[in-house]
């Protein structure tokens, strides 16, 4: 049965564990993991989404789904709390012809296929829920027609000794894709995936009907589906992006990103305001102790000593005499008296005891700390320095 037929729906990848991401995913999947003080990580795509007139989103949710689900709830953050199409969580469901749980990103498309039928699409975009970016995928979708794709994969050039970590397509002059490599040892160009796909629904339904019967097969978009419409003689075609984009998979990338913002605060989204769902706290306060330079502040945080080069998070306090150098500090953690965090990120609820020096700054060489709330590397040793 039809819902409302829809010339293109979303499908966002949100189940995966960030295993990269180490302590910060332990308790949240990676898409819930705070972002710029304010954000969440799945707020950009669910924004593009909105932004791009796409108002049918399946996020498909398996690790630590319960604040995910709670954070989206029925979507009115995004304005997608709609009678026909919105937001939809979609966590693995047991059939008869498969797993109980996601065994791949082809596999979580596969087991949504009844939830988009209900809105007969033409075109299915295929999105990660771990990207900081802002597109416009109408623009990708007419690209997607004009050259009469069956799959279009939005691309961007990455610099080259990190393009072992990303899948690599190679293409003709016209950007038809020629070849396509999963993380290979040695690439041959710097053109990443982004992990943004759209797909002729018809043609994308019958490669993972295909897909799910064979037993080799991983279940994956970029290591077995795109290869064997490619190997079949698909139409394949890159859509270059030159925009703002960040895989924030890693530890070093999360941070990373977050800096970015202090050197441009809107990371070129000025026309393009992110949605999000807000805590609602009371405004921050700088008492006449507190000393704050180049450093974003969130609602609720409560300043008595120096932050410096820094994203503060909802309900962060720095009680006086401390200090807060080139720091990431998600919500409601606490840097206690006259201790001082140089070079790192602190997760939800975490505590730096008074007279601690956790981190060491990169000008002395210092490599990036993650300290946790449960992080017994807070424990002192002689003259106040984290283990």
């Amino acid at each position: 049965m039809i819902t409302e037929r829809k010339e293109c729906i979303a499908m966002l990848l949100a189940g995966g564990r960030g295993s990269r991401l180490k302590a910060l995913t332990e308790q949240v999947a990676k898409p819930a993991v705070t972002f710029g003080g304010k954000y969440k990580i799945i707020d950009f795509p669910l924004t593009n989404c909105v932004r791009s007139g796409i108002d049918t989103v399946g996020v498909m949710t398996q690790y630590q789904p319960l604040l995910l689900h709670d954070y989206i709830g029925k979507g009115q953050h995004w304005d997608l709390d709609r009678l026909h199409g919105g937001v939809s969580s979609l966590p693995p469901h047991s059939k008869p012809d498969s797993t109980a749980w996601y065994s791949g990103t082809a596999n979580a498309v596969y087991q949504n296929q009844n939830f988009i039928d209900n809105f007969a699409p033409e075109y299915v975009l295929v999105l990660a829920g771990d990207h900081v970016y802002k597109m416009n995928y109408n623009t990708m979708l007419d690209y997607h027609k004009s050259v009469d794709a069956a799959c279009t994969i939005a691309v961007i050039e990455v610099p080259m000794k990190d393009a072992s970590r990303f899948g690599i397509l190679n293409t003709a002059p016209d950007d038809s894709v020629v070849e396509f490599e999963e993380k290979p040892e040695n690439p041959k160009n710097n053109l990443a995936s982004m992990g943004i796909y759209i797909f002729s629904w018809h043609i994308l339904k019958e490669y993972l009907n295909k897909d799910e019967q064979d037993p080799n097969s991983k279940h994956d978009f970029g290591g077995d589906i795109l290869p064997t419409m490619l190997k079949d003689g698909q139409r394949l075609f890159a859509y270059r992006f030159d925009g703002y984009w960040k895989d924030v998979g890693t530890e070093e990338s999360l941070w990373q990103a977050n800096m970015d913002l202090l050197d441009d605060l809107h990371l070129g989204f000025e026309d393009w305001h992110i949605l999000s769902k807000s805590a609602g706290r009371p405004p921050h306060y700088i008492a006449p102790t507190g000393s704050i330079k180049s450093t974003l502040i969130t609602e609720g945080c409560e300043i008595y000593g120096s932050v410096e080069n820094s994203i503060l998070s909802g309900g962060v306090i720095v009680e006086e005499g401390a200090v807060v150098k080139d720091c990431v500090i998600m919500e409601n953690s606490r840097i206690c008296k006259n201790a001082t965090v140089t070079y790192s990120i602190l997760d939800e609820d975490t505590v730096i005891p008074e007279g601690v020096t956790a981190g060491v700054s990169r000008e002395d060489g210092g490599k990036l700390n993650v300290y946790s709330q449960h992080d017994t590397s807070l424990e002192t040793t002689k003259g106040g320095q984290a283990k």
